[in-house]
């Protein structure tokens, strides 16, 4: 069944946590949950840190806990530490019947340095890539065995943000890994998103529905700017917004022919201050109900 959600970092950044610290909580849910209409939303650095908590804060609201980012750090930890690292954060997914948990490694990620260029993101030998991979599809393969999927989020300034590497962590992997497909971390990362999804799908199990100003991207890129820099300066929207570069048409007709079964997420971090969330996520669901609708996949 396809579900729709968001995420809370279109109102209250949780890199920056200055981004929309005037906005509150009560706010957040009560647009996403009664006001737009979503099925659920995502973890945010507002909600409790309970399981049961955040159960019952966000279905009071209409939403289901979708599932959460978890840091790794894999490169600097064993398997063995990472598995007890992430205990907490595994109770609260299971608390809310969650079925993936979103996993990106950030031991040398410089997307939330402000001062740092994102173009002066890690990258890794291709014998640091496998033995990255080795690692992981361990800690996934422990998951699958709680009965959960990690699906891994490939993301501007980490390690695994083109779509060469993509293919790498894909290629190096399996069977228990499965891919967080973002389509405008894709498109930034230099990717084609048609073209990667289209590769990946059999083994894509989330999706993020963030979309790209492209003008924006180009002088993320080629004047130096941080990540959360572009964040601020409107690199990243939702579907629908006739400034963004993603078309979703194929992105969902893809899904569809291969019978994706599980979340469509917007997360879109934007300055609240200049783009309303309640507006801009209501365009967003509004175009992907829609296209769901033509592509057949609902």
């Amino acid at each position: 069944m396809i579900q729709f959600g968001t995420n809370p970092i279109a109102w209250a950044n949780d890199d920056d946590q200055t981004i929309g610290a005037n906005i509150p909580t009560d706010r957040i849910l009560h647009e996403a949950g009664r006001l737009i209409g979503f099925d659920g939303i995502e973890n945010g650095h507002r909600w409790p840190d309970d399981g049961a908590e955040i159960k019952a804060l966000l279905g009071g609201y209409g939403l289901k806990f979708i599932s959460g980012w978890y840091s790794t750090e894999l490169l600097v930890r064993s398997v063995e530490d990472e598995i007890a690292h992430c205990q907490h954060h595994l109770a609260k997914l299971k608390a809310n019947d969650c079925k993936v948990m979103i996993v990106c490694e950030t031991s040398n990620a410089i997307h939330g340095d402000a001062e740092k260029p994102v173009n002066e993101r890690p990258t890794l030998s291709d014998a640091e890539m496998k033995e990255f991979c080795a690692k992981i599809e361990a800690f996934a393969a422990y998951l699958a065995g709680e009965g959960m999927t990690l699906v891994y989020h490939h993301h501007m300034g980490t390690i695994i943000e083109s779509p060469e590497e993509i293919d790498a962590l894909m290629e190096n992997t399996g069977p228990h890994l499965h891919l967080l497909f973002d389509a405008g971390h894709c498109a930034f990362g230099g990717g084609d998103p048609v073209t990667v999804l289209t590769k990946h799908v059999g083994r894509v199990r989330h999706f993020h529905a963030k979309n790209i100003r492209p003008a924006i991207t180009a002088k993320v890129r080629s004047e130096g700017w941080s990540f959360l820099q572009g964040v601020v300066g409107g690199a990243f929207t939702v579907p629908g917004d006739q400034e963004g570069g993603v078309d979703f048409q194929p992105l969902l007709q893809i899904l569809a022919d291969h019978s994706y079964d599980g979340w469509i997420v917007i997360e879109a971090e934007q300055n609240p201050d200049e783009r309303n969330p309640l507006l801009y996520q209501t365009l967003g669901l509004h175009t992907l109900k829609r296209i769901a609708k033509e592509t057949g996949l609902i």
